[in-house]
């Protein structure tokens, strides 16, 4: 109410000094304020401010109402309802707000926990702190993959990085105009980096491949975005945990499909290394039942959008990236009686099926 602002804060003002002492001036109305942030969402007025929420809208509305002081000409007013507007811009440094891998699959049954995934911008950074990288996204990579980093507080395009490389890895950030069909605005420049790494695309139809090099994982991965003094201006960090390296549009038997990834020094994925989904709810029958899939887990037979949950679920519909040459389904080395479980790319459920019928292979380290 405006009688709160008159008497309990004294919030009013008289050029000739009316209406001091008790009952020196009387308010009728009422004022009433509503702060929403970007996205719409109403925040509390004792909320911190957060740069990846703005710009903050705050609506003022008063009620008609009147004002009178004791003395004074005029002693009395009167005033209708009204409205102001007003758009906050916080001063905070400059910061990392998403990474946005694919997104195709991020709404509904796919959607991961507000604290971590935003269904129209990617994973929300965990953490700013060295030591914690590892819960940021991302966890794995192959060749190839990249994600967006959504930064706020500076213009991008005025940043320089610098590629940072471990065990033969390289994480590279470039300002590039991307194109893929899960950003809605595209055309768009983007802040993007891209994961360059052991490969054996030469080798996949080879039934007998050479060792590749192996990275010995986890790896903490620091981007540094500089300004053009060469100052640091904001950070982006991540811990590699598993590599993997896809075999491409060459199918073949599960059998076949470990002894290729075990002749590059590496394993032919689990369920877990690739899905959480659980075997449960949507999509799920005795096809898939006894599958282990990662965790925190889904609450169907299909991923879930986390971090460190697995391979798909992280980076999502694999094959949209652009020069990736993934398929639709991949084995696993995992079993269930005299058949064996493969995993679909298309929202990461699990099925099971004779081995010998043909499906990719995706090799992974550790």
């Amino acid at each position: 109410m405006l009688s709160d602002l008159v008497t309990r804060y004294h919030y009013w003002g008289d050029d000739d000094g009316d209406g001091l002492g008790t009952k020196g001036v009387i308010a009728t109305g009422s004022l009433s304020i509503k702060i929403t942030d970007k996205n719409n969402r109403e925040i509390n007025r004792n909320d911190a401010l957060d740069i990846c929420k703005a710009p903050y809208k705050m609506e003022l509305n008063n009620m008609a109402g009147s004002l009178s002081t004791q003395y004074g000409v005029p002693s009395y007013s009167i005033f209708d309802y009204g409205t102001a507007t007003y758009y906050i811009n916080p001063n905070l440094p400059s910061t990392v707000c998403y990474a946005r891998p694919n997104l195709q699959h991020g709404t509904g049954s796919f959607k991961g926990p507000d604290s971590i995934w935003d269904s129209d911008k990617g994973f929300i950074p965990q953490s700013t702190n060295p030591t914690l990288y590892g819960s940021n996204f991302p966890t794995t990579g192959a060749d190839g993959l990249y994600f967006d980093l959504d930064i706020r507080g500076i213009d991008p395009n005025q940043l320089t990085w610098q590629p940072v490389t471990h065990e033969g890895i390289t994480a590279t950030v470039t300002r590039t105009i991307a194109n893929d069909n899960w950003i809605s605005d595209h055309p768009e420049v983007v802040t993007r980096v891209t994961l360059t790494g052991p490969e054996a695309r030469a080798q996949k139809d080879n039934v007998n491949p050479s060792r590749i090099s192996k990275p010995n994982l986890p790896k903490t991965f620091e981007l540094v975005g500089k300004d053009s003094d060469g100052n640091v201006v904001v950070k982006y960090g991540f811990v590699l945990r598993k590599w993997f390296i896809n075999r491409g549009d060459k199918s073949d038997t599960a059998s076949n499909q470990v002894a290729w990834c075990r002749s590059l020094g590496y394993r032919l994925a689990q369920v877990k290394d690739l899905t959480n989904a659980v075997c449960f709810g949507l999509n799920s029958g005795n096809y898939c039942q006894d599958a282990i899939g990662a965790t925190p887990s889904a609450s169907d037979n299909f991923y879930q959008r986390q971090i460190g949950a697995g391979f798909f679920t992280e980076w999502d519909q694999i094959f949209d990236y652009a020069g990736i040459d993934f398929t639709l389904w991949y084995w696993t080395s995992d079993t269930t009686g005299n058949l064996q479980f493969y995993v679909g790319v298309m929202g990461g459920g699990v099925d099971s099926y004779n081995p010998s019928y043909h499906y990719s292979g995706l090799c992974t380290t550790p």
